[in-house]
């Protein structure tokens, strides 16, 4: 684990650096534009995977003006200049906007910083504004080291040995507005701010009767808006990329009735930032509310968020994705060939890949431009598929068609929670619920697992009915362990007696094995062939075939804090070692993840066998640092 640790690695990690060396380049480390939470972890993973291959790297402080002013502001960063960064939001090495670094004087005098500490890699972290500027300064360099070489402010030998520039970029913006990965660093954590406040306001909200308009940061993006709307289900969301409809004052007040006629007390409205119309007006919050009021005459208060946004420790998300990318980046440095073109890593699916970063940056450029020219479905296809994706979802779960314009199915769709509970699994059951219903399908909630199942408790469940469930922990619908396999006789009774045409069960590990017990029971039990799906929900992210089960992320969330705040407790008692103990079973996911989220000293799993040999030089890796300046441990198991 590349944590405050300074183990071999294990053999198979052993074997994948082999081929890299570091010996002899020098790495530049930059943060640069707008801050985001998860950069510091970014900066500690390039800082320590180039002093692992045998790199020097350096800090470059205050962004690309540290760069030009040289001096104090590059100096080579070691093992212990990143102990403890993990949890700090911002950046360490400072950021700033730099308007000599976008004149050639001011590019040619960072060369020649550059070049006095011999440093031909660049890792850039920042907005694609910072990403530009560094493509640029690569397809110069040559030029640069010539008009050096010519005022004699280097030699002939130092244009040949440093030749070439290698840039890599990783993206750190809390819009998430960057196009060709799934996720920027920083946007997770943004989200994390968002909810926050919406979870504090909904409780004042609610004791009121109010209307709150929330402004959301996103001057060109309506990610977090977006996804924030999704995440707490809210009445009403407007995003730059896609704008509502002529006549929309007149729809989102008969929304807003509707939902307060069905004993809603509250009503939530997200607007972004840089919301427009479909003429490229802005629509402001205080629009908003004065239209709710005049309208309606509903107690309305507008909430803008600005940098509490920005803000606070960084997620267990941003933490290992930051922490991925900046090893990631590091590999792509080593390498890169003089026919390289500068790269960006970025997230696809679960993986860090590498994109070229002139075409992602392009990308970006032509999202805006199809705003501007009010192609606004261009905007959201170009903005990638998670974006359009949220979009629909958005849509679906949100507004809800008259019962006379739903076409009936005559299909029963049964819903079920199984297993120990799981923090998202209400969402599920609503998100399930309300697809259900649009489709047309009648849809049964059955109630404390399959214990329930067998004993018939099982009702019929409404739109309304699952309203306000997405930010409720724990199983509404009750969950239980206990698996079908001895109650299959009673369960396929009440199947017969509901007609359930379909089963959705909603678990962890005991859900998958359920699953199976009832698909064996087809041939004995013609009610069990109707489609079965599961869905994994399971802090243990134990269940085969998916990278990710709802509940796993918050647990890690709860883990990263724990470990926080043990290290800061740490820090007054000095020589101390701490041994947590994370759930999980047989699946490491937790520690392991926690381990690199909370930059433990180890992590303890089930997967990764361990002596009596690997216990020792442990105790001899905590020996050795308590001779340093960071007199703690921490250890996973």
């Amino acid at each position: 684990m590349d944590a405050d640790d300074s183990r071999a690695p294990k053999g198979s990690l052993r074997k994948f650096l082999e081929h890299l060396s570091g010996a002899g380049k020098a790495i530049g480390v930059l943060t640069s534009g707008g801050d985001a939470q998860g950069m510091n972890a970014a900066v500690r993973a390039v800082v320590r995977m180039g002093i692992y291959v045998g790199a020097k790297v350096y800090f470059i402080y205050e962004g690309y003006q540290g760069m030009v002013d040289g001096g104090a502001n590059i100096a080579e960063a070691d093992w212990e200049s990143v102990s403890s960064i993990l949890q700090v939001g911002g950046t360490i090495i400072g950021s700033a906007r730099c308007q000599a670094f976008r004149t050639r004087e001011g590019r040619l005098k960072a060369a020649c910083n550059l070049l006095q500490r011999g440093i031909t890699n660049l890792c850039v972290i920042g907005g694609d504004g910072s990403l530009t500027g560094a493509n640029l300064f690569r397809k110069e360099w040559s030029g640069l080291l010539e008009e050096l070489a010519r005022n004699g402010q280097i030699d002939k030998e130092a244009v040949q040995k440093y030749a070439y520039l290698n840039v890599v970029g990783m993206v750190g913006s809390i819009d998430n507005d960057f196009c060709g990965t799934d996720m920027t660093i920083g946007t997770d954590s943004a989200l994390h701010r968002i909810i926050e406040v919406i979870d504090a306001i909904m409780t004042t909200a609610q004791s009121h009767q109010r209307t709150f308009v929330l402004e959301v940061m996103g001057r060109h993006c309506g990610y977090l808006a977006l996804v924030s709307a999704l995440a707490c289900g809210a009445d009403w969301v407007f995003l730059p990329e896609s704008p509502p409809e002529e006549g929309w004052e007149e729809q989102m007040c008969v929304k807003l009735s509707e939902n307060r006629a069905r004993k809603k007390r509250l009503n939530i409205i997200i607007v972004a930032e840089g919301a427009i119309d479909t003429q490229n007006k802005p629509i402001t919050s205080e629009k908003i509310k004065e239209l709710v009021v005049t309208q309606l005459g509903y107690d309305t208060r507008v909430t803008i968020l600005g940098h509490v946004q920005r803000g606070g420790t960084p997620s267990a998300f941003d933490r290992i994705l930051a922490s991925r990318m900046g090893v990631e980046a590091v590999i792509a440095l080593l390498e890169a060939t003089p026919d390289t073109p500068a790269c960006v890593v970025s997230l696809n699916g679960n993986h860090a890949v590498r994109l070229p970063l002139m075409e992602c940056v392009q990308m970006t450029q032509d999202v805006q431009k199809a705003m501007d020219e009010r192609r606004f479905q261009d905007a959201v296809r170009l903005r990638g598929r998670s974006f359009a994706g949220n979009l629909n979802t958005y849509k679906r779960l949100a507004i809800k068609l008259p019962d006379d314009q739903i076409p009936k199915t005559n299909c029963n769709v049964a819903v079920i929670n199984v297993g120990a509970p799981a923090a998202g699994m209400n969402a599920a059951v609503r998100s399930a619920v309300r697809v259900g219903i649009a489709d047309g399908h009648r849809m049964l909630a059955i109630y404390d697992g399959f214990d329930g199942f067998a004993k018939g408790q099982i009702k019929e469940i409404g739109w309304t009915d699952v309203g306000g469930w997405t930010g409720q922990g724990g199983s509404i619908l009750g969950t239980k362990r206990v698996l079908p396999g001895k109650y299959l006789e009673e369960i396929a009774t009440q199947m017969r007696a509901h007609s359930i045409n379909a089963l959705l069960i909603i678990g962890g590990f005991e859900a998958y094995l359920g699953l199976l017990e009832l698909s064996a029971a087809r041939e004995k039990h013609e009610e069990f062939c109707v489609p079965m799906v599961m869905v994994p929900a399971t802090v243990s992210n134990n269940v085969p075939g998916s990278d990710f089960s709802i509940g796993a992320d918050t647990a890690l969330n709860t883990i990263t804090d724990t470990c926080d705040r043990i290290k800061q407790s740490a820090s007054g008692t000095k020589r101390r070692v701490f041994i947590i103990e994370t759930m999980g079973g047989y699946c490491g996911y937790l520690a392991n993840m926690g381990g690199l989220a909370a930059g433990a000293d180890a992590a303890y799993i089930f997967e990764e066998p361990f002596d009596i040999r690997d216990l020792q030089s442990n105790v001899e890796h905590l020996t050795e640092k308590m001779k340093t300046t960071i007199q703690r441990g921490l250890v996973l198991r």
